[in-house]
C-alpha cells in the first residue's frame, strides 16, 4: 500500500546536534570536570521534553547545575545553538512532499527548542503539522504520543511512514504498523534506497 504521509523526528534526522560543545560555553573555565555539569542536565530532560517542568524553572535549575550566573536570555541562546541541518535529508524531505505524502514533525522536543526550529530552518515550512512532546504531555517510545499522532492528523499507521534514529523509538513504531526506517546521518543513502521502494 503506497504511503500517504510520513512522522519524522528532528533530532539526528533533520537537524545534527551538540549539546557538549554548546554547553561548556556556559561553564566557568576554573570548573572542575565541566562536562560531568553538562552531562547532569540530562536528570530532568524528560520532565523539560514533556512539558512537566516550566521553561523558567528549568532555566534556573541548569544554570545552577553548570553554575552559570548569566541572563536567561544568554542560556536560552546557547541552548538553541546546538544544532546544524542535515542537508541531504532535507533534500529527501522535499522530495516526500512533491510525492504528495502529508508530512508532520514528531519530536521529544522542549519548549526552548520546538518553536525556535520552526521559525529558524526553512525545511519546516514543508511539514503539515506536529507532534511536540511537551505539547503533548508524552515522550517516544511511550505509545500514547504515537496514538495521539494518529488522532491528531488523522493517520493511519499501514500508510504512514516513520523515521526516528532512534531504535526504541523505531521498535514502538513497527509494533503500531508503522513503516519505519532508523535513520543513520552517516549514512544517508541507505534511506534514500529505503524511501524509492516505499514511493515505488
Amino acid at each position: 500500500m503506497r504511503p500517504k504521509a510520513a512522522l519524522v523526528d528532528i533530532g539526528n534526522v533533520l537537524l545534527s546536534f551538540d549539546f557538549e560543545s554548546a554547553l561548556l560555553r556556559l561553564v566557568p573555565e576554573d570548573t572542575s570536570d565541566p562536562l560531568l555539569r553538562v552531562h547532569s542536565l540530562l536528570e530532568r530532560k524528560d520532565e523539560f521534553e514533556s512539558g512537566e517542568l516550566a521553561e523558567d524553572e528549568f532555566i534556573s535549575w541548569a544554570s545552577g547545575k553548570l553554575d552559570f550566573t548569566g541572563s536567561p536570555g544568554t542560556f536560552r541562546d546557547t541552548w538553541r545553538s546546538i544544532f546544524q541541518p542535515i542537508k541531504p535529508m532535507w533534500e529527501a524531505i522535499a522530495a516526500m512532499k512533491t510525492a504528495g505524502l502529508r508530512l508532520f514533525l514528531f519530536s521529544n522536543i522542549n519548549v526552548i527548542h520546538g518553536p525556535w526550529v520552526q521559525q529558524t530552518y526553512a525545511v519546516m515550512n514543508l511539514f503539515d503539522g506536529r507532534v511536540f512532546s511537551y505539547e503533548v504531555g508524552s515522550l517516544k517510545p511511550e505509545t500514547a504520543i504515537y496514538e495521539t499522532a494518529f488522532q491528531l492528523h488523522n493517520l493511519k499507521p499501514e500508510t504512514t511512514l516513520y523515521i526516528d534514529d532512534l531504535p526504541e523509538n523505531i521498535a514502538t513504531g513497527r509494533e503500531l504498523g508503522l513503516s519505519c526506517h532508523q535513520y543513520d546521518l552517516h549514512n544517508h543513502p541507505t534511506f534514500g534506497s529505503w524511501l524509492t521502494k516505499q514511493l515505488a
